[in-house]
């Protein structure tokens, strides 16, 4: 379970080391600030879930550095008075207080209702298909979790091959996927942390020597329930086809699951952002296993179930003359973790950048011109090793190919879709 972190602003030292213990008895997480300069400092740190503000701090001027600094979960805001007066209730209910406390109180009601706002806080972030915490609450936990002084493992986990599920069983059947995906987890995490990052992939806090055991018992027990989510038709031929009108029919494996671990137990992790980009580099090379699999980034692997984890290049150019869409390809691939680089020609890609997989559009003003520059890359030495996708609104397979593409995608295309290409091109890269 995730454990709950609370804020105590509170200028009175003896009253708040009281507040704190209350709450740290209840295995809640509790920091204390003595003014808002300190308070300010530490909310984008660590991203409180309750905000208690007492008697002797402007509670306006309190609760709009709170709805600053924390802008993408709002913590809930507790006002702790003296007071009794109604007006006083009143205003701290208008600033944007989610409640009122007024001392002295006891300690057990106290506790409850700290409780009890934590807990609907909780339930507000939770996923309503799997019951499993969201993805805000899943990074805002991993982010607590990295600027602790704790020794933790993280795993990646995704279903390969579940949008293409979706698409052919439709949604309800996806839904049901989760669902059981879910149920799987929470029986071999027990008190393990496991929320979602996004649609088929999900986040799991452990400890290193629970880690490995954990990704066996995920790994057997999702290949035990794959069939049974197919047809029978499609379970004994043991894939999927997948048809498209400008895409070549594709033939897709049934679903499984790769997952990716990391731990800071022989190395520092710094923030959330390194801590992503390692997941899904490791995860990414986990999936070049064509059946569920694991990989664990440590000095060593003895895994039964696991490959070989070799350096990863995780390095994307983009040369795209749209901005718009260059824009949009470089936001979501940051997002995804991949080091990028835009660039507008190619006398702009430099020595100091070798990409693992390169996006080229063709079909600009003069589309001849454009497959010279995809031969330029493959003819150039530093680039032998990169894939190549070209992206076009001209739909001329042969050419786009002849010129030295890799994998040919017409436009328009979903965002997600190149990107598993993207994913997937690194993968043989490394492999």
């Amino acid at each position: 379970m995730m454990q709950e972190a609370v804020l105590i602003i509170d200028n009175r030292k003896e009253q708040a080391l009281k507040n704190k213990r209350t709450l740290e008895n209840a295995n809640i997480s509790v920091y204390l600030a003595s003014d808002l300069t300190v308070a300010e400092m530490m909310l984008s740190e660590i991203e409180p879930d309750l905000v208690i503000i007492s008697d002797g701090i402007s509670e306006k001027e309190a609760i709009a550095k709170i709805r600053e600094h924390c802008n993408s979960i709002r913590p809930v805001i507790v006002v702790l008075s003296k007071s009794s007066h109604m007006q006083d209730r009143v205003d701290a209910l208008n600033f944007g207080a989610d409640d009122f406390m007024s001392e002295p109180i006891a300690s057990s009601e106290f506790l409850a209702r700290i409780q009890a706002h934590l807990r609907r806080h909780y339930e507000t972030e939770t996923d309503s298909v799997t019951g499993l915490a969201n993805q805000r609450i899943s990074f805002k936990y991993l982010k607590r979790v990295i600027n602790s002084d704790k020794i933790w493992a993280a795993m990646l986990i995704g279903i390969n091959n579940f949008e293409q599920y979706k698409e052919i069983y439709g949604e309800l059947a996806a839904e049901k996927m989760k669902q059981t995906f879910g149920a799987i987890a929470k029986k071999a995490l027990g008190d393990d942390f496991v929320g979602i990052t996004a649609d088929g992939e999900f986040l799991v806090i452990t400890t290193p020597l629970k880690a490995e055991t954990i990704a066996k018992g995920l790994v057997n027990g999702f290949n035990s329930a794959a069939k049974k989510f197919y047809s029978t038709e499609d379970a004994e031929k043991g894939f999927i086809t997948l048809y498209g009108d400008d895409t070549p029919n594709r033939k897709i494996n049934l679903v499984s699951i790769s997952i990716g671990i990391i731990s800071n137990e022989y190395r520092k992790i710094r923030g959330l952002k390194q801590a992503l980009h390692s997941l899904i580099s490791v995860k990414n090379i986990a999936e070049a296993n064509k059946t569920s699999s694991y990989i664990y980034d440590r000095p060593k692997l003895v895994a039964e179930n696991s490959v070989e984890l070799k350096d990863y290049n995780a390095k994307l150019l983009i040369l795209e003359p749209d901005y718009a869409l260059s824009f949009l390809l470089e936001t979501g691939a940051k997002m995804r973790g991949f080091e990028v680089k835009a660039i507008n020609k190619f006398e702009e890609a430099t020595d100091d950048f070798i990409p693992s997989v390169i996006i080229l559009d063709a079909g600009g003003a003069n589309e001849v011109a454009d497959f010279e520059i995809c031969r330029k890359f493959k003819k150039d030495a530093r680039f032998k090793n990169s894939n190549i996708i070209m992206t076009s609104v001209i739909h001329d397979k042969d050419s786009i190919l002849n010129s030295g593409a890799d994998l040919y995608l017409p436009k328009p295309y979903e965002i997600s879709f190149i990107f598993e290409w993207v994913e997937r091109l690194m993968t043989k890269y490394n492999s």
